[in-house]
């Protein structure tokens, strides 16, 4: 695992990178290193430019797909063409965003593979849904600009299906402020000696065939950008998982319910735990374009929520416990699995011969009376 820490001043570079390996601790209670963490690095070899991450400072978000900490804004991205925008990948995309709770943008990339018409109805459509498209264009640099203004001083994490841009996303909107900055003989980055955080990203084509994106980033990569701030760049992956999203949570991924029940107040749904499918006093209509959507993801969360029910039961203990530590603060510590062969007290041992000795003497004395020839008699 690479860590980009500041080293010592005897050392000329300001930012060094470091191969680091997990403490075993960590590993033990199950703490994971995620790419964004902000990390205790020990055990530093600064000629090697090897180290240790001996803990994992608090975390100010986390995302699980793909897993990043400590992300301050979500960019999602599709394109107009190449491959075409469906509506219900992009809800899907949208969902998973929204779950998190953390402040996404919406970004149609190839803008400029399709008409002026084209962008207005789904910039229209899209405004029915909840959201501000910002259409943008790597081949013509359109809306580069406005990508750039909102991506500033925070860490993003840029997602979306395979094919849309992303990887070309980002190396243009940091290819066109090295080109400027060098234009002024200025250095935009500090370098980092032998690595590649500073490299374009690999890009790949749209497959002929499936009319899809073919996986090119394998990884997650943390990239800084030049107004300040990182952009994660993730692989594609063409339907998310939405695991982190149950049948009462849902219906608050759509911006369409949230109006809805906004407008309403002070009216409220008669049952707390509405499902908003035509309950009785149910404030939220079905007259809008992704029900269908809401009613098929709601169907699909159900059926998965029932699975894990029957298979995993409803709560499963977890392998880390808390205990508090100095001052009150919270300390990780493995869970303990309990003992299989545990060694047994002098008391359970000397009981347990006892009752053999009398099931001993009970078999004895059946013998003596079958072996009595007056009791025969």
């Amino acid at each position: 695992m690479r860590v980009i820490v500041e080293p010592p001043r005897s050392i000329e570079e300001s930012k060094v990178e470091l191969l680091c390996v997990v403490k075993a601790v960590l590993k033990k209670i199950k703490r994971r290193v995620l790419v964004g963490d902000k990390v205790l690095v020990g055990s530093i070899d600064w000629v090697d430019r090897r180290g240790m991450i001996e803990n994992v400072y608090q975390r100010s978000s986390e995302i699980l797909d793909p897993p990043v900490a400590n992300v301050d804004h979500l960019l999602v991205l599709f394109s107009m063409e190449q491959p075409k925008l469906e509506p219900f990948a992009l809800t899907r995309f949208l969902i998973e965003a929204e779950s998190t709770g953390i402040p996404l943008t919406l970004a149609l990339n190839k803008s400029e593979l399709v008409d002026e018409e084209a962008k207005a109805a789904w910039k229209f459509r899209l405004h029915k849904w909840g959201y501000k498209p910002v259409f943008c264009s790597v081949e013509s640099k359109h809306g580069l600009d406005s990508l750039a203004f909102i991506l500033r001083d925070q860490t993003s994490v840029i997602v979306g299906p395979s094919g849309v841009g992303k990887s070309s996303l980002i190396n243009a909107l940091r290819s066109n402020h090295h080109a400027s900055d060098a234009a002024e003989g200025e250095s935009l980055f500090d370098p980092i000696l032998g690595s590649k955080w500073y490299g374009d990203q690999l890009v790949g084509q749209v497959s002929t065939r499936s009319g899809r994106g073919k996986h090119t980033t394998r990884n997650v990569s943390l990239l800084p950008l030049s107004n300040g701030g990182y952009l994660a760049d993730t692989p594609g992956f063409n339907q998310p998982s939405l695991t982190k999203v149950t049948k009462q949570s849902l219906a608050q991924t759509f911006p369409e319910i949230r109006k809805m029940l906004s407008d309403s107040e002070p009216a409220k749904c008669s049952f707390n735990d509405c499902l908003h499918l035509g309950e009785p006093g149910c404030v939220v209509s079905a007259d809008w374009e992704r029900y269908p959507y809401y009613f098929q993801l709601l169907d699909e969360i159900r059926i998965r929520e029932e699975f894990q029910l029957r298979t995993y039961g409803t709560k499963k203990e977890g392998d880390v416990r808390y205990k508090a530590g100095d001052k009150g603060v919270q300390q990780a510590e493995p869970r303990l699995e309990l003992k299989k062969h545990r060694r047994v007290s002098r008391k359970s041992m000397n009981q347990s011969l006892l009752d053999e000795l009398d099931e001993l003497d009970d078999d004895d004395n059946l013998l003596d009376e079958e072996n009595d020839p007056f009791l025969k008699q």
